[in-house]
């Protein structure tokens, strides 16, 4: 099913379509993967909106999350394999499920101590990001000597995806001088604690609603018998939801490694895969975004990152350097702070959870390697306002305030900065 847009265009009805969720992860599987998502199965069409007449960009300011990586936990992948490796000790498996073991078993020696760590899918993501944006400014990444500030959270994934972004622009421009810092000294902002009314707010989620949303969206039951031969032993002795969602979130992470299996995610039905994704995007949602059944808060836990945002850009405006300011760091940010920032859709306010899917997916916002781009622009003769356009994903986005000219996605800073603060004091005022 499409939705139906009608544009008005110098008086021209033109009417296009606009894919669904489902339509959009049938055509893309990996999709599916919400936070697993590899950034360059979806990289845009480089169409940009042309600046206001006379108007040039001068400084840029970013929030990145690390590229693709291993699965994180102790046992992420051990406890898909120890119930598949229970059937293989009492017979219980089908011929389909011998071969997903193996696959499964070979891929797990690669893992051997390296959970969490950046893949050399999420190195390339990196370079290719770093490559654009100095593809796509050179008004400031090729200028002489351009001045770039860039730091990190403190996790090795990080700090080697900011390495290989400024690899890029360095190799654009080889006058360009790189401060590239890493100190826990700057977690307050990069990757926030939750603390006071955020923290107490996260505890608001319906746990009981969510895992009903959850049980009614997970059907196990095909799956089972692809994998085992015995029914009656199947029930009794497999936990069949946790493994069908925990051998999807190893699978689905295939796609963050050069010469796995992703083939394996065709053991999933279009429908299953849309049923976990669709489980996935709840939990997110619920967790890190606008949801009304957490009071609102969970935005606000990047306060600290929107306030550093905003006042570094006051100071590097003011001064003219540096000229670009990058941060490295996760997508537990990256998520609020597009929902605080209020880009495109990102802060909408959904209560009925069947819904969600249809006005909101989490893998538009946070996949492995997501980022949040301000530019910033200036008349490029005499004096004028400041004006910013925002990217997501290197997408441009509308933002809160009202368009500076008839051209869109460009806003005056001073309109945007005003409304930010506003909404950062209301909430430490409350």
């Amino acid at each position: 099913m499409k939705k139906i847009l009608t544009l008005l265009l110098l008086g021209v009805t033109l009417s296009v379509t606009a894919q669904t969720a489902r339509e959009e992860i049938r055509k893309n599987p990996y999709l599916a993967g919400s936070n697993y998502v590899d950034y360059n199965r979806q990289i845009p069409e480089f169409q940009y909106t042309k600046a206001p007449d006379g108007y040039v960009p001068f400084y840029f300011t970013h929030y990145g999350r690390h590229g693709s990586r291993w699965l994180i936990g102790k046992d992420d992948y051990n406890r898909v394999l120890r119930p598949l490796q229970k059937g293989r000790k009492y017979g219980k498996l089908t011929q389909e499920g011998e071969r997903l073991l193996n696959e499964l078993e070979k891929f797990n020696i690669t893992t051997y101590k390296r959970l969490g760590e950046l893949t050399t899918v999420g190195e390339r993501q990196h370079h290719g990001i770093g490559s654009r944006i100095a593809k796509n400014f050179p008004e400031i990444f090729l200028s002489k000597n351009v001045a770039i500030d860039a730091r990190s959270t403190v996790v090795i994934r990080c700090i080697l995806s900011m390495e290989a972004e400024c690899e890029e622009l360095m190799a654009a421009n080889p006058t360009a001088r790189i401060h590239n810092d890493v100190s826990e000294a700057f977690q307050y902002y990069l990757n926030q604690e939750w603390e006071g009314k955020v923290k107490e707010s996260s505890g608001h989620v319906n746990r009981r609603q969510v895992a009903e949303f959850n049980d009614r969206n997970t059907h196990p039951e095909r799956l089972m018998k692809v994998l085992f031969n015995d029914p009656q032993w199947t029930a009794d002795s497999i936990h069949q939801r946790t493994l069908m969602r925990q051998l999807f979130e190893m699978v689905i992470n295939m796609q963050s490694h050069d010469g796995a299996p992703t083939s394996l995610i065709n053991i999933f039905t279009e429908d299953e895969r849309y049923d976990l994704w669709r489980q996935n995007n709840v939990g997110w949602y619920l967790r890190y975004a606008n949801s009304p059944m957490t009071d609102n808060n969970m935005p606000f836990s990047q306060f600290n990152l929107l306030t550093n945002i905003i006042e570094t850009a006051d100071t590097c405006v003011a001064l003219g350097k540096p000229q670009a300011t990058m941060r490295f760091g996760h997508e537990v940010c990256v998520m609020p702070l597009a929902c605080l920032m209020e880009l495109g859709n990102c802060n909408i306010s959904i209560e009925n959870l069947d819904d969600l899917d249809k006005h909101w997916q989490n893998y538009k916002i946070f996949p492995m390697g997501c980022n949040i781009q301000l530019i910033f622009y200036k008349p490029e003769k005499g004096e004028g306002d400041i004006l910013v356009k925002a990217m997501l994903n290197e997408r441009e986005v509308t933002l809160p305030v009202k368009q500076a000219t008839a051209t869109p996605y460009y806003y005056k800073w001073n309109d945007l900065r005003q409304y930010w603060a506003n909404k950062l004091d209301k909430f430490k005022e409350e």
